[in-house]
């Protein structure tokens, strides 16, 4: 019943116009996937909600902003990210619902999936979760670099960059623009190979700084940075960590003696532009001896370059230019 009751959403959909009724939405039918180590039977959707820059870049790239129902991202993406966006135009014509995606909201938006993911959006704390979600009817697909890995609320089950071609690919099967997501993948595969012969042989240390001032927030081996920085020649040194994003000490960060900073760009969080998080990390007293600052090696890459997103590629080879005339 539940099945039927989604298909039948992706063929009654309203329009801010008005009702309107589509025949046959294209590739109709039922397509099955693995999603987080789970087969997923999805209807075709016809209404997506999506939370999160990234996520949402991953339909444009699609080419699906006309499946979409609308989008939430915070204040400070919607007036950074998406400035930087190559897909700023479809930004512009999909509805941004909201900051933070809701129940309500969802619901208000006629949604038959969301595509959204653990810390992207769902959240026990909040009552959105999948599980949530399809007591209401609605679907969900869940990012795969934040699929819970089954210790505690630990994230990641793949290395990152796969994360992303394995949902390009089950996107391009749910909503049957295969081709689409394989000349995607061999693109990006191509555009992280180039960036790989830049690679000068050395690996420093690269310390990933997202925010925090009494505990940093960083990245361990199974978030997007995790790859960015080793496909461009680089070592995380919270590599080691089996986690997406997480939050480590500052002991931690001494000890390890990065070489090289990369701080998030995401006008958010306790320092908030990338100029006062350097200002921060330079005259922070127990940083002092530490290599990168000592040396000023710091290299800034946008929120939306360092979550799951169509621009890990590009990030990788812009952080590989840096590192190699570095």
């Amino acid at each position: 019943m539940l099945r039927t009751l989604i298909a039948l959403a992706a063929v009654l959909s309203t329009t801010a116009c008005g009702a309107r009724v589509v025949a046959e939405p294209p590739g109709a039918g039922t397509t099955t996937v693995t999603n987080c180590g789970r087969e997923v039977e999805y209807a075709t959707p016809s209404r997506v909600v999506t939370n999160d820059t990234g996520i949402t870049e991953l339909m444009f790239a699609l080419g699906l902003a006309d499946r979409m129902a609308g989008y939430t991202i915070s204040s400070s993406a919607k007036t950074g990210d998406v400035a930087s966006s190559p897909w700023r135009a479809d930004f512009e014509r999909v509805p941004h619902l909201g900051e933070k995606i809701t129940k309500e909201l969802v619901q208000g938006a006629g949604a038959d999936l969301v595509f959204a993911g653990w810390n992207y959006g769902f959240s026990e704390s909040t009552g959105l979760t999948p599980d949530s979600l399809g007591q209401l009817g609605i679907a969900t697909y869940q990012l795969t670099e934040a699929c819970r890995n089954g210790v505690a609320k630990q994230r990641g089950i793949m290395p990152p960059l796969e994360a992303l071609y394995t949902d390009l690919g089950n996107l391009g099967r749910i909503f049957g623009v295969e081709d689409r997501a394989e000349r995607l993948i061999t693109g990006y595969r191509e555009q992280v190979a180039e960036a790989q012969r830049l690679v000068t042989g050395k690996s420093p240390r690269v310390f990933l700084y997202d925010s925090g001032l009494d505990q940093p927030f960083t990245s361990g081996r199974n978030a997007a940075p995790q790859d960015i920085i080793e496909k461009a020649g680089g070592e995380n040194v919270f590599g080691d960590l089996d986690d997406s994003w997480t939050t480590v000490g500052w002991e931690a960060v001494v000890a390890r003696a990065p070489e090289v900073i990369l701080i998030n760009d995401y006008a958010d969080g306790d320092a908030s532009t990338p100029e006062q998080k350097r200002a921060f990390l330079e005259f922070y007293e127990p940083l002092k001896d530490v290599p990168a600052i000592r040396d000023k090696r710091f290299f800034v890459l946008p929120y939306a370059a360092l979550v799951e997103s169509p621009r890990n590629p590009a990030a990788v080879e812009a952080f590989a230019r840096f590192l190699a005339g570095a």
